[in-house]
């Protein structure tokens, strides 16, 4: 891309109010097979807060043909308007005006799943974050909120369903065998909230009572053929929504809540008032073709969504930079509802492996950004677990220094002082602070301040004296927007472990809370560089608890020793310290593998550590006080990715090969306990999706993968008898991912059986070819490379279709490192090239999956000389092209210099 094409950045610091004000937006959609013809009916009003001499307007627009534009019923000469490839400008107008924008548009060619496109014959609209510019000229900017009306013509035949925002006002017949349908918001929302569907679709109803008494149409839209994997999605709406109004006090404000499903979406799913539209992905589920990973995933997201109506809709966003307001409160929102459905303990672990393992390591990277970012050139590139998962964690934080109830006072406070508004994350703090009084001044640097901060920790008992002092040092690391970080706020809740448990805290120069009952946890407050706290009446050198419930989204470094892991997983309250000592111990003895010469002759050293780990796991597996699922997390080594992204230079190889060791040892050691868990398991049991049903069946297969590692090909056929005869998809994918993963010659030919049987059975059902697609490319074996690059020819596989590019591409590049990575003199670098070769044939197809497609390769610093040298030659050969601002941005960045 040359220099002169290089997209700047937008900039925070350049925010102005918008000129004018939408008071009440009427569109009309005339659907037909070659182009839509969008009429837009815009009463504005001159904003009083801004410039007083303002009378331009800049309506944003893309890839339209614009027929006519009248103002006040006055049809303007193009010598009145400017307009370009991504704006119209009106100029001279008066205070108060009204404006009639005629355009077309053709969805059947929109392969960006961006405006308003169709996907298997279904019109659909994705208008987040800046999509509607594709469906007609607009202030498409969230802080322009507007009074919508839709009215929608088409084919009665072909599309008997049209759908908008807001309640059905009218509808009815028109000639030539079209009909109509008029939908009305009451509600002022942003056009990145406006959608529309329009299709042959079937529905589920269902119906909820709120508290106020109000009778809410709950509707579920899909092709007709997954009517029958509706019933999970439409039991967590309803649960979602009376969890928001017991939790939060929120009830939902229209006639009607819908929910359609799409195939071709490029996110998971969207919050649209009133009207969501989701990937299937996200809202089809049954035992027989979806995953226990998959029924929490629909559970969550449905949840996200609903949640949405209030934190994003009701109160949304001033700019784009102010994204987590809503994303990452949502988050947080959606995280507590799946944490009271099912396990806390266990969703928290779940989370936190997600945020340590991708969060940080995109914090540690070239597209590192604040969680309030002051700059972007494509706002696409910025829905990101910084945005998400992070600022989800600001959230949680404030909520453990206020407490429950005053974070339920200041949510309350920030919803009614907002309702209908468009604010700031700025907005969202005050309102904590006002309802709390604390100065949370220096808390608002988790917004604008990139980077994952460290702590070290370090200790000192004074037997005489019964003290025991925990001393902090904060430091953040530098980030391409800031070098010299301030010290954070960081809540860190503690405990300390005795002989018999957990001690009582007295905390020197702090009041004793007589209010609560739990004195074995206290949260310390970081403020400075450095701080000493100072415990009193401490009879025995404790075990420090530190971090607990993972606090505050940090990396702590405290030199616990063995015995000391080893003490916190089977005594500490905590549960997710409980499992964070079961990863430290394990981490511990896998950098001693790694550092070993040889696998075939370990030194006793490690043999003594590895013998530890298997003692102490030994241990969690004979507790029976402890929920399987945990039991299961326990047993499970850390992930590649997480091992790669402590690492400082990443040893591909050496991080595969010592994990594949270690669960070998564990493997044959615990073998017994293994063959008891899988044994006593009740296989003909009815599935359930419930939190034990899940923990259960996440035991038993934790069980059977260790036992299919075994040289015993018994366990192998087990592993096939499984597959055969398993009632639902989990046990099923559970079984076959063990056979396609096994080096074995039987494993081979039975893995071959099942995966034919496999895509024979589920041909028909999307969703499950992708789980196809996936097992195969996330093999671990060699040539898997070479297996993907054939799948790709597939009849099944859809080059535009974002689920099956993410199923196969997705899942080799990003979650198959050994593969991705090789480099022996046949596929030295050949993953590299695979993935450029995507990225630059998506970057014209659908520049949002190429941009996401392309972090494995913004990682090339992490590596070795070799490797950094062939994935910065494919960014280069990326940057050459004619490149989306996407794609530009993150190449861009990533090749930047340190």
């Amino acid at each position: 891309m040359s220099s002169a094409s290089q997209p700047q950045p937008i900039l925070l610091a350049n925010y102005t109010v918008p000129s004018y004000l939408v008071l009440k937006t009427d569109l009309t959609f005339d659907l037909h097979d070659d182009q839509t013809r969008v009429t837009a009916l815009l009463t504005l009003q001159r904003n009083p807060q801004a410039v007083t001499d303002v009378d331009s307007l800049v309506l944003h627009g893309s890839e339209l043909e614009l027929e006519s534009i009248a103002l006040d019923d006055r049809v303007l000469t193009a010598a009145e308007y400017q307009v370009d490839g991504e704006s119209l400008t009106l100029t001279g107008l008066p205070s108060q005006l009204t404006l009639r924008i005629v355009t077309r548009i053709k969805p059947h060619l929109n392969t960006s799943l961006e405006g308003l496109y169709q996907s298997r014959g279904l019109y659909c609209t994705q208008c987040e974050a800046e999509g509607f510019r594709k469906i007609t000229y607009y202030p498409d900017r969230p802080d322009v909120m507007s009074e919508f009306t839709t009215r929608i013509t088409a084919d009665r035949q072909r599309y008997p369903v049209l759908l908008s925002n807001g309640n059905l006002v009218e509808q009815g017949e028109l000639d030539g065998g079209r009909h109509f349908a008029v939908w009305h918001d009451p509600f002022k929302k942003p056009a990145y909230l406006f959608a529309l569907v329009a299709g042959d679709l079937s529905f589920i109803e269902n119906h909820f009572v709120t508290r106020s008494g109000r009778d809410v149409t709950l509707r579920i839209y899909v092709e007709a053929k997954d009517l029958d994997k509706c019933d999970h999605a439409m039991d967590s709406l309803k649960n979602s929504m009376h969890w928001d109004e017991e939790v939060y006090g929120r009830e939902y404000d229209l006639d009607i809540f819908m929910i359609v499903a799409v195939d071709d979406f490029n996110m998971g799913a969207m919050e649209n008032k009133g009207l969501n539209i989701f990937n299937t992905s996200c809202v089809l589920a049954k035992p027989e073709t979806t995953t226990d990973v998959g029924f929490q995933r629909v559970e969550a997201v449905v949840a996200h969504e609903y949640f949405h109506n209030w934190s994003g809709n009701r109160v949304t966003c001033r700019d784009w930079f102010q994204l987590s307001l809503k994303e990452g409160f949502t988050v947080y929102r959606d995280a507590e509802f799946s944490a009271d459905m099912g396990s806390r303990t266990v969703k928290r672990i779940e989370d936190v492996a997600l945020l340590r393992t991708l969060q940080f390591a995109e914090d540690g990277g070239p597209m590192a950004h604040a969680v309030r970012p002051a700059s972007y050139i494509e706002i696409s590139n910025f829905y990101t677990l910084t945005i998400y998962e992070k600022g989800a964690e600001l959230v949680r934080m404030l909520a453990t220094l206020l407490g429950p109830e005053k974070f339920r006072e200041g949510s309350d406070l920030y919803f009614d002082r907002h309702d209908g508004q468009a604010v700031t994350t700025d907005d969202f703090v005050q309102a904590m602070a006002d309802v709390s009084g604390r100065d949370l001044g220096q808390f608002k640097r988790w917004y604008s301040q990139a980077g994952t901060p460290r702590i070290e920790v370090s200790d000192h008992y004074d037997e005489d004296a019964l003290e025991y002092s925990l001393t902090f040092r904060q430091s953040c690391p530098p980030t391409p927007e800031n070098t010299n970080k301030q010290p954070f706020h960081i809540p860190v809740k503690t405990g300390l472990l005795g002989t018999a448990g957990d001690l009582p805290l007295r905390l020197k120069d702090h009041p004793v809370d007589t209010e609560t009952s739990d004195n074995t946890s206290i949260v310390l407050e970081l403020t400075e560089a450095e701080q000493t706290f100072v415990f009193q009446q401490v009879h025995e050198k404790p075990v420090p608890s530190v971090l607990r419930g993972f606090s505050a989204p940090v990396k702590l470094h405290y030199s616990w020793q063995r015995e000391d892991l080893i003490t916190l997983m089977s005594r500490d309250s905590d549960g997710f310290n409980r499992w964070e000592a079961s990863q430290q111990l394990a981490l511990r003895v896998l950098h001693d593998l790694m550092q070993e010469a040889s696998l075939a002759t370990v030194s006793a050293a490690t043999e003594e550590a590895i013998a530890a780990l298997i003692d102490a796991l030994q241990s969690v597996v004979q507790d029976e006080t402890l929920d399987p699922a945990m039991v299961a997390y326990m047993l499970t080594l850390p992930t590649e990715a997480y091992i790669s992204e402590l690492a400082t230079v990443i040893d591909v190889d050496a991080i595969h090969q010592a994990r594949q060791y270690l669960q070998g040892r564990i493997a044959h050691a615990l073998k017994s306990a293994f063959v008891s868990i899988y044994q006593r398991y009740d296989h003909q049991q009815a599935y359930r999706a419930d939190a034990r049903g899940i923990a259960d069946r996440s035991l038993k297969n934790t069980a059977l993968h260790y036992l299919s590692l075994l040289d015993d090909e018994s366990w192998i056929e087990t592993c096939y008898e499984q597959y055969r005869a398993a009632s639902n998809m989990t046990d099923a994918m559970a079984a076959l991912t063990r056979l396609v993963n096994t080096d074995n010659p039987l494993a081979a030919t039975l893995a071959e059986n099942a995966l034919d049987n496999f895509y024979q059975r589920w041909q028909q059902e999307p969703l499950v070819v992708n789980q196809w697609f996936s097992v195969q490319a996330g093999c671990n074996l060699p040539d898997t490379l070479a297996q993907v690059k054939k799948l790709q020819k597939h009849p099944a596989f859809d080059s535009r279709n974002p689920n099956k590019i993410r199923a196969l591409i997705g899942v080799f590049c990003n979650n198959n490192a050994v593969n991705f990575h090789r480099l022996d003199e046949q596929q030295q670098g050949q993953g590299y090239r695979f993935l450029a070769d995507e990225i630059i044939r998506l970057n014209k197809q659908n520049p949002q999956i190429a941009a996401r497609l392309l972090t494995p390769l913004t990682k090339w610093r992490k590596y070795d000389e070799t490797r950094q040298q062939l994935m910065k030659a494919e960014l280069q050969r990326i940057l050459q092209e004619e490149l989306s601002r996407d794609v530009y941005e993150v190449v861009s960045k990533s090749l930047a210099e340190a």
